[in-house]
C-alpha cells in the first residue's frame, strides 16, 4: 500500500469509527500503553503536589512533560502557532497559580485540557467580537493561511498525501469550536471519550453526538478525497 493510501485509509478509518463505541487501541500492546499512561499521570500529578508546596523545578518538568501536547492542541484549535505559544504559556501560568487550590481528583492532563479550553474559547470569541467591529479588516491577518497551497515538487504520493491532510486540517479548522476540539482530542491526542466529556463538561452521549456531527460534516468535505458519493 502506497503512503497515499495509507494516509487516505487513516482519515477515512477515522471519519467512520462508530460513534457509539470507543475504537480499538492502536498501539501494538494495549496493556503496556496503558500502564505507560498511568505512569505519566502519576508522575505529573508527584509533581503537581510538589508545585503545590512552590517547588519551581517540579514546575519546570511538569512544563517539559505537558508543553507539546498542549501547544500542538492549541495551534489546531487557532490555526496560529504564534498565538498558539502565548495561550500555552497563559497554560502553564494558570496551572502555577492554581497550584495553591490542585486536588487530583481527576487525571492531570484532563485538569490541563480544561484550563487549555477555557482560554482557547476566550480566544476564539474575542477574534470574532473584533472581526464583527472591523469588518474591514485585513482578514488574511486575521486568519493567516495555515492551510496554503502546496505546490512544491515531490512524487505523486507524496503530494496526495500531503493534500490529503491539508484538506482535512482545513475542514477541521472550519467546525465548531466545541467540535473541533473534541476531534483534535480524539484524532490527535487519542483521548478517550469519557476524557473528552470531562474536559468538555458534557455527558457521553453528548460528546459522541458531537463527535459524529463532526466526522459527518468531515466526510462531506472531504469525500472527493475518500472516493465516496455523499450527497449534499
Amino acid at each position: 500500500m502506497t503512503a497515499a493510501s495509507l494516509q487516505q485509509a487513516s482519515v477515512a478509518t477515522f471519519m467512520s469509527e462508530p460513534h457509539w463505541q470507543s475504537p480499538a487501541p492502536s498501539q501494538p500492546n494495549p496493556a503496556a500503553a496503558g500502564e505507560e499512561e498511568h505512569s505519566v499521570d502519576a508522575e505529573s500529578v508527584r509533581l503537581m503536589l510538589r508545585v503545590k508546596d512552590g517547588d519551581v523545578r517540579a514546575f519546570e518538568r511538569l512544563v517539559e512533560l505537558h508543553q507539546n501536547i498542549v501547544i500542538g492542541t492549541v495551534t489546531r484549535m487557532l490555526g496560529n502557532a504564534e498565538d498558539a505559544h502565548d495561550i500555552a504559556q497563559q497554560t502553564f501560568l494558570r496551572v502555577w497559580k492554581s497550584a495553591p487550590r490542585y486536588e487530583p481528583t481527576a487525571k492531570f492532563t484532563t485538569w490541563l485540557f480544561t484550563i487549555a479550553r477555557n482560554l482557547v474559547f476566550n480566544e476564539s470569541r474575542r477574534r470574532t467580537r473584533r472581526k464583527e467591529v472591523s469588518i474591514e479588516a485585513d482578514t488574511e491577518e486575521e486568519n493567516p493561511r495555515q492551510f496554503a497551497d502546496h505546490a512544491a515538487p515531490g512524487p505523486d504520493q507524496l503530494a496526495q498525501q500531503e493534500e490529503l491532510e491539508v484538506a482535512l486540517d482545513k475542514a477541521i479548522a472550519a467546525l465548531p469550536e466545541k467540535q473541533r476540539l473534541a476531534v483534535i482530542l480524539r484524532r490527535h491526542q487519542e483521548l478517550p471519550y469519557e476524557q473528552i466529556c470531562d474536559i468538555l463538561k458534557m455527558s457521553l452521549p453528548a460528546v459522541k453526538s458531537l463527535l459524529f456531527r463532526a466526522r459527518t460534516e468531515l466526510r462531506k468535505q472531504l469525500a472527493s478525497y475518500l472516493g465516496e458519493d455523499i450527497p449534499a
